[in-house]
């Protein structure tokens, strides 16, 4: 009895069972057997599914354009390409996206669910590739080798996109605090111990324009990944594409995205080329290594509230404890470390997979994908996180600020210029061995009067010392 549920369809290593209502067909039904390895699919990243079907339309236009393909081909093909587009058929993409084949699976993926759904137009079953091949009109002219990474190269432009919008976000936020708290006195630190006043305007100041110079740097290594290969097919000679076709498939790809795409000068050199991609993780890892870093400062500022520094008060996300009453912990700022340190391991990964290519090919690039879209989307929600659920609701302890710096010994190295560094040392140990503040025993010695100790010694004039 013939089982309705399933379709069979045949490859090189034979026919296996398809279920019928699917779009994919024998190859995808492959991947998905052989790679159940992560729990991330393609359809988990719609960009990099909008990105293989921009690159398929492109491909079929510049195929129809040297003669290639015929009217009604074209015209199924292209239908099929912009629904996908417009987020239909995600569903029929569940290759993993950790696999062998140095993205077969994902290329055939595509050419198989835009290939089924173009014979649908066209009035034939799914199936009936005498009429639509995946091979030979979806992927005509193409190989997995430029297909797939022109495809990886453009769902980062477009993911980088939302990337650089939540950091921008982030900045703004930090910025925001940093003139609420422009007013705030508190002390400056190196090595963790007392060095000179500052406000907490100019500590936030410095963490949006910290993270604000990571906009460029994203946006100059994302630049990069604009260059593509499409055209190379199997190993950048073009064999199997027409002489002109490579262009033209570059400038369909460009104007269908409205991405400034061009084509590589050196196809050969091009397709193995894996270093755009450890370019750009290099930035995203400096990205991750800076979210960090302003982590671990504020978690720091915020620790306490009795026994820590106790500068700031960070929202109260979550209770901190299921034995200590009343212990609220940094929760947010802990998880945006964490994620931080994902994205550093996945740099390492990237670096190894490209490092571990072979000649003409890098059959790595899928775990290169995987890193990649991964580390972009953890950062991108994690910095969301931290703006909503963190740094917009921050508020500073003023009062305790000011006692700190009244009663820090920092403040001696303001006076360095009028009593000099040997009377300012034995102020400092005396204040530090006695406890007395650095004001009664500068009077006690006689090394400056009341009101040139008074002017020297306010916080706010020693501030921005130098009108910077």
């Amino acid at each position: 009895m013939e089982d309705k549920k399933f379709r069979v369809e045949a490859d090189l290593l034979g026919e296996l069972n398809v279920p019928v209502n699917a779009y994919y067909g024998v190859q995808t039904q492959r991947g998905i057997n052989n790679y159940q390895i992560s729990n991330a699919k393609m359809s988990d990243y719609p960009d990099y599914v909008i990105a293989m079907a921009y690159v398929k339309l492109a491909a079929v236009e510049a195929n129809h354009e040297v003669g290639l393909i015929n009217d009604e081909i074209t015209n199924a093909i292209a239908q099929a390409c912009k629904e996908i587009i417009d987020g239909k058929w995600h569903e029929d993409f569940p290759v993993d996206m950790v696999q062998g084949g140095a993205g077969t699976s994902v290329n055939m993926n595509a050419n198989e669910v835009i290939a089924n759904r173009a014979l649908e137009i066209m009035g034939h079953k799914r199936g009936e590739y005498q009429y639509c091949s995946p091979n030979d009109h979806v992927n005509c002219a193409q190989s997995t080798n430029d297909a797939y990474p022109t495809a990886i190269r453009l769902a980062v432009v477009r993911m980088n996109k939302g990337l650089v919008a939540s950091l921008t976000d982030l900045v703004k936020a930090f910025r925001k605090k940093a003139e609420e708290f422009k007013d705030n006195i508190k002390m400056g630190r190196t090595q963790l111990q007392d060095a000179v006043p500052m406000t907490s305007g100019q500590e936030f100041a410095a963490f949006a324009n910290n993270l604000e110079e990571e906009l460029a740097n994203l946006e100059y290594n994302v630049g990069m990944l604009r260059e593509i290969n499409m055209g190379g097919t199997a190993i950048g000679t073009g064999l199997n594409a027409v002489p002109g076709y490579a262009k033209k498939c570059t400038e369909r790809l460009s104007a269908l995205t409205g991405e400034p795409l061009v084509l590589a000068k050196d196809l050969v050199e091009a397709t193995p080329d894996t270093g755009d991609y450890v370019s750009y993780s290099g930035a995203l890892k400096r990205l991750a290594v800076k979210l960090s870093k302003i982590c671990n400062d504020l978690r720091l500022m915020a620790s306490g509230p009795r026994c820590g520094l106790h500068e700031i008060n960070l929202p109260p996300m979550a209770p901190g404890s299921s034995i200590m009453p009343g212990k609220v912990n940094p929760v947010i700022p802990e998880v945006t470390n964490q994620v931080c340190f994902k994205v550093i391991g996945n740099d390492t990964t990237i670096n190894m997979a490209a490092e571990a290519g072979q000649l003409q090919l890098n059959v790595m690039e899928p775990i290169i994908t995987e890193c990649l879209f991964e580390s972009i989307e953890w950062l991108r929600k994690v910095m969301n996180t931290l703006r909503e659920k963190c740094i917009e609701g921050i508020t500073v302890n003023a009062a305790h600020n000011m006692n700190t710096v009244k009663n820090s010994i920092g403040i001696v190295t303001a006076l360095n210029p009028y009593i000099g560094y040997k009377n300012s040392t034995k102020v400092a140990k005396e204040s530090l061995e006695t406890g007395k503040s650095v004001y009664d025993i500068v009077l006690e010695k006689g090394l400056l009067t009341k009101e040139q100790l008074d002017s020297m010694l306010d916080p706010k004039k020693m501030l921005n010392a130098h009108n910077l």
